[in-house]
C-alpha cells in the first residue's frame, strides 16, 4: 500500500509518516512539500491513496485534484486548517472523496483512510438482475456499465456506489442517512452535503435536464428515490378458438 501525503507543515509530514508506519506496517509513505512536487511525485510513484492539503503553495491543493481527476480515480482525501463549508463541498465537488480538517486525531485519520479504500472497491453485481434499464438510460451491474442512449457513461467509482445503491431500491424512497451509511460507512450518516454533491453530478451525466430530473428524484425531508423501471405490456395472444 503507497500513500502520498502532500503538505507544507514539515512537522505534520514526519509525525503523519511515523504514525502510518507504526499503525499501518504494510503502508509505504512517500512525501510531498508543494503542489507541483506533489502532482510529480503522485504520476511518478502511482501512489493508492493521497493525502492532499489545500493551502500548499505553488499550486493550491484544489488545483492539485483537478488535475489529478483529469486522469485518475485514485482516492484523495483533503486535509486543511479550514474550516469553512464552502471549502469542503467545492472539494467535493472536484472529486475528493473525503475531508479532515486539522487537527485531526491520527487514528481518526487512519480510519478514513482505511473507509476510502474500502469504499474504492466497485459494489458486487446484483446477480438476480444483471441489468437495469429504463428510458435510454441502461445500467448494466455484471460489467458495472453505465450507457446512455448507448454512448458509455463515464462514473467514478462513488458515483457507482450511489448509483447501484439508488437503483437498487428504484421505486422505493433511500432516506439520506441509510445511503450514506452504505456508500461512504455508519460514521457518515449526518454528512448531508457528500450526498448533495454526488447526487448532482450523477445527474449531470444522467439527466437530460439535470434541473427536472426524472430518473434521481428527491423526496423533500426524507431522501432519494430512483424512478421504477416499467415493466412490458404483456403481449396479446389469439384467442383459441
Amino acid at each position: 500500500m503507497k500513500i502520498l501525503i502532500v503538505d507544507d507543515d514539515h512537522d505534520l509530514l514526519e509525525a503523519l509518516g511515523l504514525g502510518m508506519q507504526l499503525q499501518w506496517q504494510a503502508a509505504e509513505v512517500i512525501t510531498a512539500t508543494d503542489g507541483e512536487q506533489g502532482l510529480e511525485v503522485f504520476f511518478e510513484q502511482q501512489p493508492d491513496v493521497v493525502l492532499l492539503d489545500v493551502g500548499l503553495p505553488r499550486l493550491d491543493g484544489f488545483e492539485v485534484l483537478r488535475r489529478i481527476r483529469a486522469v485518475s480515480d485514485t482516492p484523495v482525501l483533503m486535509l486543511t486548517a479550514r474550516g469553512e463549508e464552502l471549502d469542503k463541498v467545492r472539494g467535493l465537488e472536484i472529486g475528493a472523496d473525503d475531508y479532515v480538517t486539522k487537527p485531526f486525531s491520527p487514528l481518526e485519520l487512519l480510519a478514513r483512510i482505511k473507509a476510502i479504500l474500502r469504499r474504492s472497491e466497485l459494489a458486487p453485481p446484483i446477480r438476480a438482475t444483471p441489468s437495469f434499464t429504463l428510458g435510454n438510460l441502461t445500467i448494466n451491474f455484471d460489467s458495472h456499465e453505465v450507457t446512455k442512449s448507448g454512448a458509455p457513461v463515464p462514473l467514478t467509482t462513488l458515483e457507482y456506489r450511489v448509483l447501484y445503491h439508488l437503483v437498487r431500491n428504484a421505486g422505493h424512497v433511500l432516506p439520506r442517512e441509510a445511503l450514506l451509511a452504505r456508500v461512504w460507512g455508519e460514521e457518515y450518516r449526518e454528512q448531508s452535503d457528500y450526498l448533495k454533491v454526488y447526487v448532482s453530478r450523477l445527474r449531470s451525466k444522467l439527466e437530460d435536464d439535470p434541473d427536472r430530473p426524472r430518473f434521481i428524484l428527491t423526496e423533500r425531508g426524507l431522501g432519494y428515490r430512483f424512478a421504477r423501471a416499467s415493466r412490458p405490456a404483456p403481449t396479446d395472444r389469439p384467442a383459441h378458438p
